[in-house]
């Protein structure tokens, strides 16, 4: 029985997805050994180190299904790793070829490099939920170019902003996370195969041919040099992670806030039960948001495993790569889950545009107190403009009444500007500034 609730048949639809799990589920790493075992027997026998025959049978016979579990429970726990068990049971089941299995290599040759593999499916899922929520924020961004809403500093009312801004900013790091994510795989996506120390003398001068077809046969790169513990790779792709769970914890922070009940300008899709309370029928939680913020937490949490475990020492290291396998599975399933989370958010979110200007319209006009001092600072002077409008502000929030109307008590403005005027300062749509031109940087540099 799992004891993780992202690994659970319940609490897992929370935190997870199948198709991850899939990729890391420990049967699937078991196969996956058995792939690169298969793999290492066909190249030996091109190159005429073991007999033909022998890779054939290793090959079909290369399957979980021909493992006796037991066995391989047994063996690892007393010997500490799961590849002497698996070498044995498939010379089993390979018969009179079992003695050319697992033929010049080490236990950590096919552990590395079924993770590896799992890493490179991990990605590929990675990747496209990736550009499903970058894709989702895009469109936002350009259906709301024009939506404006208050923008918030210190969580109070800062400038007016528009909501298509808002979603240009969210989806801005995953176009970097893409970028990382590409530039990554050549470096993670690369065979480990050095023999016993890293020296692959056991294979005489045919060390590297087999390294290097090994590659091939998998779809992989061949290594300079073996990276048994060289761990960086596998460190910076966890990491990534880390980073892409930063990014949507900041996407899913401002849903949360921006879906309170005095708010109230977003809301995750509605779905009839989603985010009810056991005792309170008027709530709508936003419970995806919630989990990204879990899954965030849980991921970055495993970013110092990952790095810790680079100190490895000398050609093998004595716990600090048996500490990846922790997290490894687990960052990747908590990740993939908070993307799937914020994918739905984002194809599906609720904007209230009317919410937005009716919260704009709050302060009686004193979010754009800047834009009325940068009017007036031509003719006035910026710190006299300053002086003025501070002023009148202070008489808007002690009487309660809208800005323009105390602007236009003062002198200073009233002799200057009239009541189109004044209404044309105060209106928030008029101060976006460049708003509109960095959505649409933001929607070119997306391609």
């Amino acid at each position: 029985m799992p004891t993780n609730p992202a690994d659970g048949p319940i609490l897992g639809t929370l935190y997870g997805s199948d198709a991850m799990r899939a990729v890391f589920d420990e049967t699937a790493y078991f196969q996956r050994m058995l792939d690169v075992e298969a793999a290492l027997a066909r190249v030996q026998a091109r190159l005429g180190l073991i007999p033909p025959a022998a890779a054939v049978r290793i090959t079909e016979v290369a399957r979980y299904e021909n493992l006796n579990p037991a066995v391989l429970a047994a063996t690892a726990r007393n010997v500490g790793y799961p590849v002497v068990g698996l070498v044995a049971e498939l010379s089993r089941a390979a018969g009179e070829h079992g003695g050319w299995t697992h033929w010049g290599a080490t236990t950590q040759d096919i552990m590395d490099t079924a993770t590896v593999l799992q890493v490179r499916a991990g990605l590929a899922l990675v990747a496209a939920e990736l550009a499903a929520v970058r894709s989702a924020l895009l469109g936002l961004a350009a259906r709301h170019r024009d939506t404006v809403m208050a923008g918030r500093t210190h969580l109070q009312q800062a400038l007016p902003t528009s909501f298509g801004l808002k979603c240009a900013i969210w989806a801005q790091p995953f176009l970097a996370h893409g970028e990382r994510l590409a530039q990554l795989r050549p470096r993670v996506e690369k065979v480990s195969f050095g023999g016993a120390a890293g020296t692959l003398a056991s294979l005489g001068g045919d060390g590297i041919a087999v390294m290097e077809g090994l590659a091939a046969e998998l779809g992989l790169a061949a290594p300079p040099a073996p990276w048994h513990v060289c761990r960086d790779s596998l460190a910076e792709a966890v990491s990534l992670l880390g980073l892409i769970c930063g990014s949507l914890a900041k996407f899913a922070t401002d849903i949360i806030l921006l879906a309170q009940t005095e708010i109230a300008e977003v809301a995750e899709p509605y779905v009839a039960g989603r985010g009810a309370s056991s005792t309170m029928p008027q709530k709508r939680n936003p419970i995806a948001s919630e989990y990204i913020h879990a899954a965030a937490r849980g991921v970055q949490a495993l970013v110092p495993l990952m790095q810790g475990a680079m100190a490895q020492d000398h050609e093998r290291g004595t716990g600090p790569w048996q500490a990846e396998a922790l997290a490894i599975p687990q960052a990747f399933v908590l990740a993939h889950g908070a993307l799937l989370h914020a994918r739905a958010i984002a194809e599906g979110l609720t904007v209230d545009a009317a919410r937005m200007r009716r919260n704009l319209d709050l302060t009686g006009g004193l979010i754009v107190a800047e834009a009325v001092m940068m009017g007036l600072a031509p003719v006035l002077g910026r710190g006299e403009a300053h002086h003025v409008v501070k002023h009148a502000c202070d008489v808007a929030l002690t009487e309660r009444i809208p800005l323009a109307e105390a602007l236009a008590r003062a002198p200073e403005v009233a002799d200057r500007l009239d009541a189109a005027a004044l209404a044309r300062l105060t209106d928030p749509a008029g101060y976006l500034g460049s708003a509109g031109a960095f959505i649409d940087r933001v929607l070119a540099a997306s391609g």
